[in-house]
């Protein structure tokens, strides 16, 4: 690995320059994040049950993720307030600068939820019944570090679950009981993307590695150092390759998808290789290419099924 440091100022958080309302609040809530989950959530409910993958549930599963993934990053801002007014590489997020007031940030957490719940009840009884879950494990998120020093498996267990979600929505609407619903889901997808989620939150955390420390905060990276953690990454995307892999043939899909697989477990490499050849200094670069790889899988699968159904 090359000798250059960890870049401690870079965060996808960081609110630069002047801004106005509506810019800062969707900074605070990184709306974009909803647009790199959404896809899992459609590659779920096609794999679960295409057929009742209509316009309306397409609609309905948008919501929800949209209000999920709203009110736990507005929450995520308010419970890492203290963290975050400590760390320089997080003083320019528009919660710790004043652009956007705690109670704005509270309204958002209440509309996000309230979006959230209200969209499970009209997909499906099955989807309300659940919907506590995928909740509680988003809202519980950032307290996780202050529990435990693995909160990069529970940050991928929550997007995990939004392949959950998307199973739910469509196969909840003709199951017989809960248990159908559940053996809809596909798991090994989730699994999948839950590994992968936690493998390169993994390496982002090595650029918080001294403060974590410093300030008691779990992570693998203050636990095991920068070697153990890059092995950890590795090993769980490691992993991710071989349940996308299963996954492909678990599912009976085809080429596309295993194409989409094929380029994503390329990714995959692809950024390890990129860290071990430019140093900690490319950790920027390579946490960014999971934006490309999370639409590749997400997408890839979801063209195989809808190729299959026309």
């Amino acid at each position: 690995m090359g000798s250059q440091g960890a870049p401690a100022a870079w965060d996808p958080g960081r609110l630069g320059g002047r801004a106005g309302r509506l810019r800062a609040l969707a900074r605070l809530i990184r709306i974009e994040h909803t647009l790199f989950s959404l896809p899992f959530a459609y590659a779920g409910a096609l794999i679960a049950c295409p057929e009742r993958l209509d316009a309306r549930t397409v609609v309905l599963i948008a919501l929800a993720v949209f209000g999920l993934r709203t009110a736990a990053m507005a929450y995520n801002n308010i419970a890492d307030l203290d963290i975050d007014q400590l760390n320089p590489r997080t003083r320019h997020r528009p919660l710790v600068i004043g652009v956007v007031r705690i109670r704005d940030a509270w309204l958002l957490v209440f509309a996000g939820s309230l979006l959230y719940y209200a969209s499970a009840a009209l997909l499906n009884r099955y989807a309300l019944l659940l919907s506590p879950l995928p909740w509680l494990l988003a809202m519980s998120y950032p307290h996780a570090k202050r529990v435990h020093w693995v909160p990069h498996i529970h940050l991928g267990i929550v997007l995990g679950l939004v392949v959950f979600g998307g199973a739910v929505a469509t196969a909840g609407m003709e199951a017989t009981g809960l248990i159908d619903v559940l053996r809809a889901v596909p798991w090994l997808l989730v699994a999948a993307v839950t590994l992968w989620v936690a493998g390169f939150d993994t390496y982002y955390a090595i650029m918080d590695l001294e403060f974590d420390r410093k300030m008691g905060l779990g992570s693998i990276p203050a636990r095991l150092g920068v070697k153990g953690a890059f092995a950890a990454s590795r090993l769980m995307h490691c992993a991710t390759a071989i349940l996308l892999a299963w996954s492909i043939h678990a599912y009976g899909l085809g080429v596309i998808a295993a194409a989409s697989a094929i380029i994503a477990i390329g990714l995959l490499a692809y950024q390890h290789l990129l860290i071990a050849r430019k140093g900690l200094g490319a950790i920027p670069e390579a946490f960014n290419t999971n934006l490309l790889l999370g639409l590749v899988i997400s997408l890839g699968i979801a063209a195989d099924v809808l190729a299959r159904l026309a």
